[in-house]
């Protein structure tokens, strides 16, 4: 088995992926994504650098995904901003909502807010 490298019995189920090569088998058990352990017999999978994928995370080797929409990125123009990465239009000020990709913000129990409605909700007068 390509997975847990135990030999294959004879009479056994066997799963092949023709994606991954002749050369390969995997106990039905085995044949998981190798991200998130989920079971990929009868699923689409996914073969990539010698390792099988679920959808959601081969998706998530070639397309970075949006923190706040939790969607694929596929605009060439995003922001990364604490940590995360966004659509320009869903990193926002917490308060009113306003779009902070390319401006100051500040950070207020780990939500984003505007310099404006920190002055006016948050700093100390």
């Amino acid at each position: 088995c390509y997975h847990c490298k135990l030999n294959m019995k004879e009479g056994d189920p066997a799963v092949y992926a023709e994606r991954a090569g002749y050369d390969k088998l995997w106990h039905p058990g085995c044949f998981v994504c190798c991200t998130c352990g989920e079971l990929l017999v009868d699923m689409i999978y996914f073969w990539k650098n010698g390792n099988l994928y679920c959808g959601r995370h081969y998706c998530d080797s070639e397309r970075p995904r949006c923190a706040g929409c939790d969607e694929l990125i596929f605009s060439n123009e995003y922001t990364l901003a604490e940590g995360q990465n966004w659509h320009l239009k869903h990193f926002c000020c917490f308060d009113c909502d306003c779009v902070l990709a390319g401006i100051t913000y500040i950070t207020v129990n780990d939500k984003p807010v505007c310099k404006s409605c920190y002055m006016k909700n948050h700093a100390v007068v």
